[in-house]
């Protein structure tokens, strides 16, 4: 970890959190609320784009949440779903068939993040170090709740961890302390590395920005090329005649 990411000693009180950013995060957060204004509320400014972006199939998903254990195990040690920074929605709430009955929510690692505009402390940040990943450093994390509510998307993809009061987002297994593997933009991601059907997948381009369907990709490998059938005709051999009778 580098200085510049390490806790501060200096903790921001309740006052300072309240006089000093109040009005600045009240206005992103009611910019947020309104669809019509979220993009608008972080079109003053601009931050680098995350060199990693995680995408999926929901055609090909099972629905079977083996990517939500992985995530809560590599990141939190225990295997809760509701801890999981990936969630998987089966019997969507309007009750459509195949293959619009799963849902898949991802953290999208927004080109224009107001999760991290709204962030009274600098909790939730860019992560310059790491390939520009929108992450959470939870040593600076008060608990305000402030990127949950500003995230445009529903569900949130930044979620509240009861347990130690915090939120939490994906970082792409960039800190995930039960992750044996090198995470982030430029290594592997337990989500991925589950899934039984290869319906995740990192990319380096970013999606759409549109709406939620610039993630749903066709991840499904292609299908095997045919094999001709029937009775294949014995190869003849230049100027030889017919042993039936030809010339």
């Amino acid at each position: 970890m580098a200085d510049s990411e390490k806790p501060r000693d200096k903790r921001i009180g309740r006052r300072e959190f309240l006089v000093g950013g109040g009005a600045a995060v009240a206005a992103g957060v009611l910019a947020a609320s309104i669809p019509g204004t979220a993009d608008a509320a972080v079109s003053s400014k601009t931050y680098p784009t995350s060199r990693g972006y995680l995408v999926y199939d929901s055609r090909l998903c099972l629905g079977c949440q083996s990517c939500m254990f992985a995530c809560s195990l590599t990141h939190e040690g225990v295997a809760n779903p509701s801890l999981s920074r990936i969630q998987i929605i089966r019997d969507a709430p309007s009750f459509t068939k195949y293959p619009y009955d799963v849902v898949v929510s991802v953290c999208r690692q927004c080109v224009s993040p107001l999760c991290v505009q709204v962030c009274p402390t600098g909790a939730c940040h860019v992560d310059e170090a790491n390939g520009n990943i929108r992450r959470i450093d939870q040593d600076k994390c008060i608990g305000c709740k402030r990127c949950i509510q500003s995230c445009p998307h529903d569900p949130h993809r930044t979620i509240w961890n009861p347990v130690i009061k915090k939120s939490s987002k994906c970082d792409l297994c960039e800190s995930a302390p039960y992750w044996n593997e090198k995470g982030g933009p430029d290594g592997k991601q337990a989500c991925v590395e589950t899934c039984p059907v290869k319906a995740l997948k990192l990319v380096t381009k970013a999606p759409l920005q549109t709406d939620i369907n610039g993630y749903d990709l066709n991840l499904a490998p292609p299908l095997p090329k045919a094999k001709p059938q029937g009775f294949e005709l014995p190869k003849q051999e230049p100027g030889k005649a017919d042993e039936k009778g030809g010339n």
